[in-house]
């Protein structure tokens, strides 16, 4: 699956849960006054609701839904078994149960029975368990179809890996496709070579063979105690790009990345996660994404109808530009600006790379000769970026995150500190856009992005767009 539709499907998930148990808590309370006051169903439709009462229901729906994030509900279950998610589903509940009984002795809520939390606990318990099972098995019927896939690398060449290979790919429905192995030399080659499995890279090359390919997540099956070292400088790569890493046992710490395990049958994992994905504030910051950018889109029609007028009067050639960008984990897409150069500008290129006034791969020329004159002025005001709401829209950018670079700026990065910007997913706004923007050189905006990954939360992507408007309108260092 695609990190958009992924976002969008965990969206989904969320607010259908938020409405199971939503429902639940309303047929449970429903019955229980009901029965405590021997009203009618009219009767108690007719009753009138205090505002605090309903202030006080979005609050638990919201623990609920924070609650379900921490048993990691939100996770990929692909791998782990089901029970498993049955036994995470019958612990949420519970807590959420829990929390609503404190809650109604805290507001002396006389409807909250132990009746009433009876018959929540178990209805709820009952419907969610059934849901996420038919949806597990629709997603696996999808990835037979060769969707929602994930792409898979196993470090190792022993029988353990070959093992973990096999089952995975014997799954269909699991949805993983197997780039390859990954190791060096040594004497077990031979028998590795009959199983007709290929070996990608040695792990001298590893990090550059993750730069070049889509991977996005890695199996480590190589020996943890004679291989520690080998093993160590994979996880440091790993953790640098961002990429997830599955190991046996827990022997390393990494500095920035977060944990969990998750069972396999019979095996224990150690997922260690580098990205934003999966925590509760992602959900509002999709919902945001999704709520500004189409009023914005709306809002701004007329002065889009504008600059694709003025565009075309001042120059030959498309309203739109469109260039392929590195994405989530360096997925591509196809991101959308107002065309601010002349038609042949990325040809021209090549003739003014002398002239490149930022260091590394990235290019800027305060006085290029390719802008036109509609052109400055969408840059000095940003609005060139604006067709990048769609992009928003549409889950290949997001509005506050590390900017997208050209494949061409990609391909230039020498340091894979750099690249672990590529885990999450990119924005039109972000760190460089308020604190600098063309003023900073390559490795400060670098800096920045992996700045604001480590110290993400909503409030900050809150900060940048309100701080994003005045640099913008003062058109600090824009080009």
């Amino acid at each position: 699956m695609k990190p958009t539709k992924r976002k969008l499907a965990i969206l989904g998930l969320k607010l259908f849960d938020i409405g199971i148990v939503s429902m639940c808590f309303i047929f449970a309370g429903l019955y229980t006054f009901t029965e405590i006051s021997n009203l009618s169903f009219a009767e108690f439709m007719s009753m009138r609701i205090k505002v605090s009462n309903f202030i006080l229901f979005g609050v638990l729906m919201l623990i609920a839904n924070l609650v379900f994030a921490s048993f990691n509900l939100y996770r990929s279950r692909r791998l782990s078994g089901w029970s498993r998610e049955a036994f995470d589903i019958i612990g949420a509940v519970s807590l959420c149960a829990l929390v609503i009984y404190a809650s109604s002795r805290l507001f002396d809520l006389e409807i909250i029975t132990p009746y009433f939390l009876t018959i929540f606990w178990t209805l709820c318990i009952a419907t969610l368990i059934a849901y996420r099972f038919i949806l597990r098995e629709l997603m696996r019927n999808v990835r037979l179809l060769g969707r929602n896939l994930r792409y898979v690398l196993i470090i190792g060449t022993n029988p353990r890996a070959v093992d973990v290979a096999t089952r995975l790919k014997s799954s269909r429905k699991l949805g993983y496709e197997l780039v390859g192995f990954v190791d060096n030399h040594w004497d077990g080659n031979s028998v590795f070579e009959k199983t007709g499995h290929n070996i990608v890279s040695d792990l001298d090359a590893f990090a550059d063979f993750l730069r070049k390919n889509i991977v996005d997540e890695i199996f480590i099956c190589t020996p943890l105690k004679s291989q520690y070292a080998s093993i160590a400088d994979v996880l440091s790569i790993c953790e640098e790009q961002g990429v997830t890493v599955h190991m046996d046992k827990n022997i390393f710490t990494p500095t920035i990345a977060s944990m969990h395990r998750f069972y396999q049958e019979e095996d224990r994992w150690l997922t260690i996660t580098h990205s934003l994905t999966g925590s509760y504030a992602q959900f509002f910051k999709r919902a945001l994404d999704i709520v500004i950018s189409s009023i914005a889109l709306v809002l701004l029609a007329p002065l889009l109808v504008v600059v694709a007028a003025l565009i075309k009067l001042d120059s030959q050639g498309p309203v739109f530009f469109t260039q392929q960008r590195i994405g989530l984990n360096k997925r591509r897409f196809n991101m959308f600006k107002f065309r601010t150069m002349v038609t042949d500008a990325e040809k021209l290129q090549g003739k003014l790379e002398a002239q490149n006034e930022i260091q590394g791969p990235a290019f800027k020329m305060a006085n290029d000769p390719r802008i036109t004159r509609t052109g400055k002025l969408l840059r000095s005001t940003s609005i060139d970026e604006l067709p990048q709401l769609i992009n928003v829209l549409v889950g290949d950018m997001t509005l506050v995150g590390p900017r997208p670079l050209p494949v061409r700026d990609y391909e230039g990065f020498e340091e894979d500190w750099h690249r672990r910007r590529f885990s999450v997913k990119p924005g039109i706004t972000c760190l460089w856009q308020i604190e600098g923007r063309s003023n900073t050189t390559f490795d400060e905006w670098m800096q920045m992005d992996i700045r604001y990954i480590d110290q993400w939360t909503l409030w900050l992507d809150i900060k940048i767009l309100l701080k994003t408007i005045p640099a913008v309108i003062r058109g600090t260092g824009a080009y």
